[in-house]
C-alpha cells in the first residue's frame, strides 16, 4: 500500500460518564487541600468501583477561586493507551477546556494539579511542561510501588526539580486514604499493569 494513502482512526479521550454524574452532586468549590484531595481519592475508588481503570484520580485547580477546571482517572486499559493515567488525562481535559497547551499562560490564573498518588517518570516530566504552579500528592510513589506498580526512572530529587521549575510540591495530604485505595485494588485482583522491566518479560 502507497504510505501516502494510508488513512489512520481518530483518536478520542473521553471520561467514563459516572463522572459528570458524580460531579453534579459535589461542591462547586474546593476551599481546602484536605478537601481537593478527597476528591481526586474519591474519584480513585469509584474508578475501581465502576470497572472504567486503576486506582489513581487527578484534578486541575484554580490557586484562586479553589475550583475544579478538570478531573482526570487512569484510563489505561478502557483506551488502550499506557499514557493515560490519571494526572495525564486531568492535564488534556483542563488544556482542552482553556484552550491552551500552556496552563500558566499569560493572564491565566495559577493552577494547582491534585493527585491521588505521587507522579510517574511519565507523569513527572508532564507535569514541567503543564504550565501548572502547584503539585500536591496523596500517596507516595513508594505506595504504589509497594503494590506492584512500576513508577519508572524518577530522580530522587524530583521535588527539588520541580521547585526549581516554579512549581512547588505539597506530599502526604490524605496519604493513608489514598494508599489504602491502592491496597484495596490488589485486595480485589485489579490487573497491575507494567509493561517489561529491563530484560523481564512481565506482559503489559
Amino acid at each position: 500500500m502507497n504510505s501516502t494513502s494510508q488513512t489512520f482512526p481518530q483518536f478520542q479521550l473521553e471520561l467514563p460518564q459516572w463522572i459528570p454524574d458524580f460531579l453534579q452532586q459535589q461542591a462547586t468549590t474546593f476551599p481546602t487541600r484536605e478537601a481537593r484531595m478527597n476528591l481526586v481519592t474519591t474519584l480513585s475508588r469509584l474508578n475501581i468501583e465502576q470497572g472504567t481503570g486503576g486506582p489513581f484520580g487527578a484534578g486541575i485547580f484554580r490557586t484562586d477561586t479553589h475550583q475544579l477546571v478538570a478531573p482526570g482517572v487512569n484510563l489505561v486499559m478502557s483506551s488502550h493507551n499506557s499514557m493515560a493515567h490519571a494526572e495525564i488525562v486531568a492535564m488534556m481535559m483542563a488544556q482542552h477546556i482553556l484552550g491552551s497547551h500552556d496552563l500558566g499562560a499569560v493572564d491565566f490564573p495559577l493552577h494547582e494539579l491534585v493527585t491521588s498518588c505521587e507522579p510517574c517518570a511519565m507523569c513527572l516530566g508532564a507535569t514541567c511542561w503543564s504550565g501548572v504552579r502547584h503539585l500536591v500528592c496523596g500517596a507516595r510513589g513508594c505506595d504504589a510501588e509497594a503494590i506492584g506498580f512500576d513508577e519508572g526512572p524518577k530522580p530522587q530529587d524530583w521535588i527539588i526539580a520541580l521547585e526549581q521549575r516554579g512549581i512547588t510540591v505539597t506530599i502526604d495530604i490524605g496519604r493513608q486514604k489514598a494508599a489504602q485505595v491502592l491496597k484495596n485494588y490488589v485486595e480485589q485482583n485489579g490487573e497491575v499493569y507494567n509493561s517489561r522491566q529491563g530484560t523481564s518479560e512481565q506482559s503489559d
